[in-house]
């Protein structure tokens, strides 16, 4: 380490090692001081770190090693979110137990996050596959269930019917199972579900709440939730089918209404079933919708298909008899499952509509008050209506309320508020995943796993052959006596957005074996202070993790809220303008980049490249860069080391001494901001280098002359440590003889901001013709007398009248002549 050349290879493993050993980010448990949660969001062990992981986890341990050099007491977890499909993929085709591969994932991910030199408190490391961890998820599910919150409902999935499995939407490709290739079906199996809806109001509100979230965040959540205000109306049927006498359905724009030219129906609708027992063609075409890929992505680009039932249902206002349809694109997951279609102003409607030569029936008047044209494209904007009888020329608001009123006056419809959330359907039909901890009984009910029984424990030591999950094979592991009466396990396991839902509250206490949290460690860390991590997680997780916090603050577990305070979202780490991936082969192996240039360039290019929250393009020449500065910055404090800290005399600095001392405080402010407020980290590098780049011009030999230049550069050093640990803490012990760990943040010496001389601009006539230095203190008189006398102003004013001066003091003089 006292190396006059940098060899970071060696240095950063030597100080690594005293890390660990020391236990030196161990987090302090004294609740009296002030604390500061940071975490990223935990990594899938798939096996090896890639460049967006180095990134992420960069950006959330430089913030926190500045928080602790804040003397904040900091708490940096790293865990693993260790369920998942992959692990089941990879026990396949690598014949091992998804268990070993998961273990031994996490064992090398570990090593590489270690080698990087993160500040984590590794006595807090967690995995969600472990019994400990998923135990308290499957209690707090119970509980969930006790008060209602919890319930078991017919869903739709897509089905393999050669596999006898349930596909994630990613494993259907073209409409086909990935492993068998078969014609992939949709089919209603029982799932559960919990009551996301019943929060909807409080999550869309407390949204306002979260200042510290990048708004494209919050918006993405709000439209996710989609309050609505809306009218559910009735259009009446002839006579009953399927025990109904009409169809319900539920529409934002009753503006509309009289547009309606057909109603659609989803397959699965009661009245759609009902009538394909009758009617062959109908059962074929329901049959090869529930054929179809339930994922929304596949629905919007899938061909719009349908077929007239035949039946007729009655308009509500008008009495006129409407056709109804069964049409593919209408799910019965998503209101009633019924939808009155107006092709004119609905774009999948007029889609349809075409399809099947059915009216386009204009009622919205266009910007110029004409009818719209719609012969090419649905006019889905308000405007005043036409075509509706006594409601022509009324606005939207106007037009809503007054055919609401009428609806509700016939007892047909009635105004609402609805969200586009749905409940969170927490089944998957999976073996590598927390066991649901539910019993089914003989005569059809179910009940929870009593809290002394748990954990529900997944056995590990299985083959996977990847048709059946191991659990739904095993009788064994099915069986089970609860006080005598014989019941069965729930063999689906929970969605894995449930284990990272709450994982951030048990990094407080991970190893509290007396309940789910320990409420007194919760409370002082939660909220977390600043969370990081990708806005692809900006709805799902987020959303499950805002609604988890909500559920256990209910349940008197956090007395928080929120579970984030403030909210980084990282750009992507681009290669060639794309992506980063296997399949373009342009990826970046961190590793390697670590062999050949150490942790520490790695991190500054990642810090440096690109502001924290825009994409960062990959350039071996910017991680070459980054590496020749820290070896120049290596070469600039073996230079300097023989200073000592108490030659600095500032009384008694010259101009250059004073100029030097000055930058070094004027980056102390800038980085401090750029760090704390503004999180610009690339911007701090640059002030940082910029100061060195001043170090490396300061001339002269006298004791003052080192004793800046110390201490310019035990700022650098400092400023610079959250990013580049290792050889910070190096160079520091050079300059100081102490560790840099426990060095606190610098701080600005207001008095070296202060200039005995500034420069000052002058203009002739708004062009830049001198540059002058001046007293700080001088008058504007002074200034002016100084700037008339300058041989340039002379020149450019000979000839002329000077007819008047204007001085803006310490920035510029403009003389006005003609």
């Amino acid at each position: 380490m006292n190396s006059s050349e940098y060899q970071p290879e060696i240095l950063e493993t030597e100080i690594q090692s005293s890390w660990l050993e020391d236990k030196a980010f161990a987090v302090d448990a004294d609740t009296s001081r002030e604390k500061f949660y940071c975490l990223a969001m935990f990594p899938y062990p798939s096996g090896k770190l890639h460049m967006g992981h180095v990134r992420n986890y960069t950006i959330a341990d430089v913030i926190a090693r500045y928080q602790r050099m804040m003397g904040k007491n900091v708490l940096q977890p790293m865990g693993w979110d260790a369920f998942g499909l992959p692990a089941e993929n990879a026990a396949i085709q690598k014949k091992v137990a998804p268990a070993a591969w998961t273990k031994s994932n996490i064992a090398e991910m570990r090593r590489q996050l270690q080698r990087l030199g993160f500040a984590y408190d590794w006595d807090r490391e967690l995995a969600t596959c472990t019994p400990e961890y998923y135990r308290w998820e499957q209690w707090f599910f119970t509980r969930l269930y006790e008060k209602g919150l919890v319930y078991k409902k017919m869903a739709t999935v897509n089905w393999d019917p050669v596999d006898q499995t349930v596909l994630a939407n990613e494993q259907v490709i073209d409409g086909r199972g990935w492993r068998s290739g078969a014609e992939v079906e949709r089919r209603e199996i029982p799932q559960w579900f919990i009551r996301i809806t019943d929060y909807a109001e409080e999550l869309l509100e407390n949204l306002d709440k979260l200042e510290g979230w990048p708004e494209p965040v919050r918006l993405m959540q709000r439209n996710w939730i989609g309050k609505s205000r809306g009218v559910e109306l009735s259009f009446e049927l002839d006579a009953p089918i399927a025990g109904l006498d009409k169809v319900d359905v539920y529409t934002t724009r009753p503006d509309t209404l009289f547009g309606v030219s057909y109603l659609s129906l989803a397959a699965e609708h009661p009245i759609s079933l009902e009538l394909g027992k009758d009617n062959p063609a109908l059962a074929d075409f329901i049959a090869d919708c529930k054929k179809a890929s339930v994922a929304a992505a596949d629905m919007a680009r899938a061909e719009k298909l349908g077929m007239d039932t035949g039946i007729r249902a009655r308009h509500p206002l008008t009495g006129e008899a409407i056709p109804v349809w069964i049409a593919n694109y209408v799910l019965m997951d998503y209101g009633s499952g019924a939808v009155m279609a107006v092709p004119a102003h609905d774009e999948r409607d007029w889609e349809f509509a075409r399809q099947y030569d059915l009216p386009l029936i204009t009622v919205i008047n266009d910007e110029t008050g004409q009818p719209a044209d719609v012969t090419e494209a649905a006019y889905i904007e308000r405007g005043t209506l036409t075509g509706s009888g006594s409601y022509d020329g009324l606005g939207f608001e106007a037009a809503f309320d007054q055919i609401a009123q009428a609806l509700e006056a016939k007892s047909l419809g009635k105004v609402t508020t609805q969200y586009r959330l749905r409940d969170w359907g927490v089944s998957r039909q999976r073996y590598w995943g927390t066991p649901i901890p539910m019993l089914n009984l003989e005569d059809g009910g179910e009940v929870p796993i009593p809290a002394d029984r748990l954990p529900s424990l997944l056995p590990e030591d299985v083959v996977m052959d990847g048709v059946a999950s191991p659990i739904k094979t095993d009788p064994e592991w099915r069986k089970f006596d609860l006080d005598g009466v014989s019941c069965e396990r729930e063999t689906d396991t929970f969605d894995t957005f449930m284990q990272s839902s709450w994982y951030y509250a048990r990094f407080t206490c991970p190893d509290y074996d007396q309940g789910m949290l320990d409420s007194d460690a919760a409370n002082y860390w939660l909220p977390v202070d600043q969370y990081v991590g990708g806005i692809e997680h900006a709805i799902l997780h987020l959303l499950y993790a805002r609604f988890f916090h909500k559920l256990m603050r209910d349940e008197g577990l956090v007395n928080s809220d929120e579970p984030f305070e403030r909210l980084l979202t990282q750009g992507m780490v681009l290669k060639d303008g794309a992506k980063m991936s296997k399949s373009k082969g342009n990826t970046v192996d961190p590793q390697e980049l670590i062999d050949r240039y150490g942790a520490d360039t790695v991190r500054l290019f990642s810090m440096f490249a690109a502001p924290p929250e825009q994409s960062l393009e990959w350039s071996d020449a910017g991680v070459d860069g980054s590496h020749r500065f820290l070896k120049r910055l290596w070469r600039l404090v073996q230079e300097a080391k023989q200073a000592s800290p108490d030659t600095l005399k500032t009384a008694t600095l010259d101009k250059a001494q004073k100029a030097l001392r000055r930058k070094t405080h004027e980056t102390i402010a800038k980085v401090s901001d750029d760090y704390g407020r503004r999180q610009t980290f690339n911007t701090a590098v640059a002030a940082v280098m910029e100061l060195c780049n001043e170090v490396s011009r300061h001339e002269g030999d006298t004791a003052e002359d080192a004793g800046v230049v110390h201490e310019a550069l035990s700022a650098a050093v400092l400023l610079l440590a959250p990013i580049v640990p290792h050889i910070s803490e190096a160079l520091y012990s050079v300059l100081t003889g102490q560790r840099i760990l426990s060095a606190a943040w610098p701080v600005v010496d207001e008095a070296a901001l202060s200039r005995d001389e500034i420069d000052i601009v002058i203009q002739v006539n708004g062009k830049v013709r001198a540059k002058i230095a001046v007293s700080a203190d001088a008058s504007k008189d002074d200034i002016q007398e100084i700037a008339l006398a300058h041989e340039n102003v002379q020149r450019f004013t000979e000839g002329t009248t000077i007819r008047k001066i204007i001085v803006v003091p310490g920035k510029l003089v403009n003389v006005v002549a003609n």
